[in-house]
């Protein structure tokens, strides 16, 4: 099977057992690798009675069929499953090495079921069977002791080690999941359902190549693919400054959201930014498998108070959401905040945004010492900051509550009307006032607001992928914009199956043509944009049967509020963007499905059958 390694591991945990099973060349073929073919599979054992961090809820770790092979920073791999902070389709990516060497191990994804009465940890090293193991060493260690202590143990430093802190040991909700030292899938809490599994780590370790279906054409096609991805400005400026290069910007724009999206400029948070962080901490840029952007960041903390001479430096939503957010411009402090959330591993958004809301909720006279065990929280102060890090991730104090997200944190004070998400997942650092199109992204993606199924900010600062009708227009535009959205989700959609990082653009002709000749498939861009489509609604289809209704393609209100910045004072017209957005997408506009004639197009005549027969 060209393209793919061939199999899944499916593991049992419950019983203890391990078997391989093929993988599903039909599955494949119509949803790729990555999230689509995980959306296809969990389909059919997830619904509305699977309980989060339950036993039931099965865990995917995939990949895809460009991971691991010469076309460029094609290093990544998804983790799907039900979202436990969400309640609905969960997603989150990372980068690194993992992906990529869980597929010289042999595999193309990882199939996590049941719960083991006891922590357990799995390897998967070539010329090995896959093995559970006793993790009772490694339960309450941090996510950079786990990896270092598995390297030891399998006397191996080159073996590639996921895990969870005990962020996900403890169920916070938005837990992530860390590999290769700092690289996170950190959105959607897929850290807490390895929790809740009693799973603390899976290490690999292989050597096999994967199979093309057309070896020497593919190997050209990927050198032209990289020398474009390094002739390209963008690429250049995030390896120079990493993705807090786009600060400045964000500032000038109203994009950076601060004190908690309820303050229109913070002028000092220019200390946050790429160039500052370039000419201050910077130790060295730090590349995932394949790349040669090398957007990591590594950073000195050497002369500060906080007992640890080099960290895995913040990218933009950290500065945003545990920076500007707190109204704090203390570079280093920012820095180490970030640091906390690596190693007990935590979403720096979500967390971020439970500590701000908590900050906002606090000035606001709604909570006090009485609920924070005398911790005053003001803003500015990041020390307190970490303190809060520190007890979410243990579930200490106030911690606890935070540990749940700010939706639930606003209900349990009555202040649901200050929370900002969307379906329960915070908003990443890019306000829908200075870019409408990301009113759309927000509303409508799989998880809650995500920007990346739908980067819209980098569109309207530039990106162009023209061939498929990805242009930049006006930032304000309303009229024609979700057409726009629409065809830009579908496309990150397949690049999150295919799975290639969104920070390289080499061109969709040639993007398509490493898919081709890797899989042996089409090679017409209009094939694979339909393979993006079906499976963007598919993932619609799934979260539909979790009761996701037309209402909930909304915006949190306090982000309808006009502020006096970059944004000019506008806000999105959501309804009117909505009424283009479903009419492109042909989604039912009183129920929010997409409709019968649109999934029996798009090859899903059976979810289609589920949908509208079975409601």
């Amino acid at each position: 099977m060209s393209g793919y390694m061939g199999k899944l591991l499916v593991v049992d945990l419950t019983k203890g057992e391990l078997q391989d099973e093929p993988l599903n060349q039909t599955m494949a073929h119509d949803f790729v690798g990555g999230s689509g073919y995980a959306a296809r599979y969990l389909y059919d054992e997830l619904g509305p009675d699977t309980d989060p961090l339950g036993p039931d809820n099965t865990l995917m770790f995939m990949t895809g069929p460009l991971v691991g092979t010469r076309a460029p920073s094609c290093g990544r791999h998804e983790i799907c499953a039900i979202s436990p902070l969400t309640g609905i389709w969960g997603e989150s990516n990372s980068g690194g090495f993992w992906g990529a060497e869980l597929r010289f191990a042999g595999y193309d994804g990882i199939v996590i079921r049941g719960r083991s009465e006891k922590p357990v940890w799995l390897s998967i090293i070539e010329g090995q069977p896959p093995s559970l193991h006793d993790a009772a060493n490694l339960w309450g260690l941090d996510t950079y002791e786990t990896q270092q202590r598995l390297r030891d143990e399998l006397d191996d430093q080159k073996v590639r080690v996921t895990c969870i802190g005990p962020a996900g040991e403890n169920l916070v909700l938005y837990a992530a999941v860390m590999n290769d030292h700092g690289r996170a899938a950190g959105r959607t809490g897929m850290g807490a359902v390895m929790g809740s599994k009693n799973l603390k780590a899976i290490a690999v370790r292989g050597s096999q190549r994967i199979p093309l279906a057309d070896k020497d054409s593919f190997s050209q096609t990927a050198k032209q693919a990289v020398q474009i991805v390094q002739e390209d400005i963008t690429p250049q400026v995030l390896n120079q400054m990493g993705t807090a290069n786009i600060v400045d910007m964000s500032i000038m724009w109203g994009n950076l959201p601060n004190k908690y999206w309820s303050q229109p400029r913070f002028e000092e948070a220019t200390n946050l930014s790429g160039i500052t962080m370039m000419e201050t901490i910077l130790t060295r840029a730090v590349p995932c498998y394949g790349c040669t952007v090398a957007c990591g960041r590594e950073v000195t903390l050497k002369d500060t108070p906080y007992g640890v001479d080099v960290v895995d430096g913040p990218e933009y939503e950290t500065v945003a959401m545990l920076g500007s957010q707190l109204l704090v411009d203390d570079l280093p402090g920012v820095a180490y905040a970030g640091h906390l959330c690596n190693r007990y591993g935590m979403d720096t958004i979500s967390a971020g945004s439970s500590v701000a809301l908590a900050y906002l909720l606090f000035e606001r006279g709604i909570i006090t010492t009485a609920d924070t065990g005398g911790l005053p929280l003001r803003w500015g102060d990041i020390e307190t900051a970490h303190t809060l890090l520190e007890m979410i991730a243990r579930r200490e104090g106030i911690g606890d509550v935070l540990a749940e997200g700010t939706k639930r944190l606003g209900a349990r004070y009555g202040a649901e009307d200050l929370a900002v998400h969307v379906n329960g997942l915070d908003l990443p650092a890019h306000d829908p006032r200075a870019v409408s199109g990301m009113a759309m992204v927000y509303a409508t993606s799989p998880r809650g607001a995500c920007h990346m199924q739908g980067d819209m900010y980098l569109v309207d600062m530039g990106m162009t992928i023209s061939e498929v009708g990805i242009v930049p227009g006006g930032r304000f535009k309303t009229r024609g914009k979700s057409k726009v959205v629409v065809k830009l989700q579908n496309w990150r959609t397949l690049y999150n199956s295919a799975i290639m990082c969104v920070f390289v653009n080499p061109t969709a002709p040639l993007f398509v043509k490493l898919l081709s000749e890797a899989t042996g498939w089409s090679s017409d861009i209009v094939w694979w944009q339909r393979t993006g489509e079906r499976i963007f609604d598919l993932k619609r289809a799934f979260n539909n049967r979790l009761g996701i209704k037309r209402g909930n393609d909304r915006l949190p209100e306090r982000l309808l509020i006009p502020m006096a910045n970059g944004s000019r004072g506008r806000t999105p017209h959501v309804e009117k963007l909505l009424e283009e957005y479903y009419s492109e997408r042909d989604w039912d506009w009183q129920t929010g499905k997409p409709s019968r004639q649109r999934l029996t197009g798009l090859g899903l005549p059976d979810i289609a059958a589920d949908l509208w027969d079975g409601s």
